[in-house]
């Protein structure tokens, strides 16, 4: 997974992250600020999912054209 993409487009990311991990509340997202470690420890606590398991999930969110609303 690419860190750097993750943290540097988190603002635009977050609400893909939010639809897809939905138990996580916007005070976690804004704490999480993109930090990989954060994020993964949030989903692991909330839905019991393995580091790789995120991961992977991640770098498909990561992969996808964004929407046009996110350009």
């Amino acid at each position: 997974m690419n860190r750097d993409i993750l943290e540097g487009k988190w603002r635009q990311i977050r609400g893909q992250v939010k639809t897809q991990w939905g138990k996580l509340t916007d005070d976690e997202l804004d704490e999480i600020e993109g930090n990989v470690d954060l994020l993964v420890g949030k989903i692991q606590e909330k839905y019991g999912q393995t580091r790789a398991e995120i991961e992977r999930d991640l770098d498909m969110l990561l992969s996808e054209e964004p929407s046009p609303r996110m350009r």
